[in-house]
């Protein structure tokens, strides 16, 4: 790679211009350490095509990044050996400041799963035959009987309570496989839909409430779900508090819902208390709500979807008293 003379104002006012731009971070960031195409690259930004290589165009022309065509496609990458060493030492610092942000984050799970579906590509590819078994078992038998195969495990004396329920998708899905499913809501609206979808199934029971307070006896559930619902309520510790008196001694919480991001105005068009949730803020909850056995962990984020992150805890709850854990 050819370099540019040291020490010149305009070098290094040039530098810091690509800098100061919050995608080419980002892309930065990714191809620090691989190399990527425009194609991964928008999927990982969930940026269109037009405004990624625009920002490469920049990186390119700086001397960020240097580009390989292969085939039809060209992939881009960060050599940091490469650089100048005043930009090394630029870049060193652009890196330390964002290592905490919550965009770049999400990103690296997205990046995750691009990777991971390389390999799969690439496998499915050596595989022949085998590698169209998958197609052929969808074509044949649909997708759904494995997720029927799973919920079978769940035993089946267990009543679950499905907090947040919104219009019972999930209810109805555990329905079949445990003794009763308590779906909790405060909104009429969902509740109504909830009630059309339950249709004959007499082992679900739907109840108006909070999180915060919700309608179901001390110990009175042997699990308990809640997807994509502490981000709405206002006391997520009071929430979270709520399951762990519900929950039987030995009985579970799992959780799903969103990492912490920046994306504001997703949260106000979703009508969204906060953005996301901390890891080691919700590990505390749920210890003080008398869980133990703490594990969360990122969902790799689905291929279409548009919105933040999600994860998922799951813990146990002690047989040690509520208020021990206080």
């Amino acid at each position: 790679m050819d370099k540019k003379p040291l020490g010149k104002p305009d070098t290094l006012v040039a530098w810091m211009e690509s800098l100061s731009d919050a995608t080419r971070l980002r892309l930065l960031r990714l191809l620090e350490h691989q190399e990527l195409g425009v194609v991964e690259l928008c999927d990982v930004l969930q940026s269109p095509q037009s405004t990624v290589s625009r920002h490469l165009k920049v990186l390119l022309d700086q001397r960020w990044v240097r580009a390989a065509r292969r085939a039809t496609t060209n992939y881009y990458r960060m050599i940091l050996e490469e650089l100048q060493v005043p930009a090394q030492r630029l870049w060193l610092v652009a890196r330390e400041q964002t290592d905490g942000w919550a965009t770049a984050r999400q990103d690296q799970l997205r990046l995750e799963r691009v990777l991971h579906q390389r390999q799969q590509d690439a496998r499915t590819f050596f595989a022949g035959a085998a590698g169209q078994w998958d197609q052929l078992r969808c074509e044949l038998y649909g997708r759904h009987f494995g997720i029927e195969a799973m919920l079978a495990l769940l035993p089946a004396h267990y009543v679950i309570a499905d907090l947040g329920c919104g219009t019972a998708a999930l209810a109805v899905q555990l329905a079949g496989h445990v003794k009763r499913v308590i779906g909790v809501d405060l909104s009429p609206e969902m509740l109504k839909g909830a009630k059309k979808r339950i249709g004959a199934l007499k082992n679900i029971e739907l109840r108006k409430g909070d999180l915060t307070s919700v309608p179901i006896s001390t110990g009175g559930c042997d699990a308990v779900l809640c997807l994509l619902a502490l981000t709405y309520v206002e006391d997520v510790q009071l929430a979270v508090r709520e399951m762990g008196r519900i929950v039987k001694p030995g009985g579970q919480a799992v959780i799903v819902d969103l990492m912490p991001h920046d994306r504001d105005d997703f949260r106000r068009s979703m009508g969204q208390k906060s953005a996301g949730l901390d890891e080691r803020q919700l590990t505390n909850m749920l210890s003080c709500a008398g869980f133990d056995e703490i594990q969360i962990k990122p969902l790799s984020p689905e291929p279409s979807a548009k919105g933040p992150a999600l994860f998922l805890a799951r813990a146990i709850r002690t047989g040690q008293a509520l208020e021990q854990a206080r």
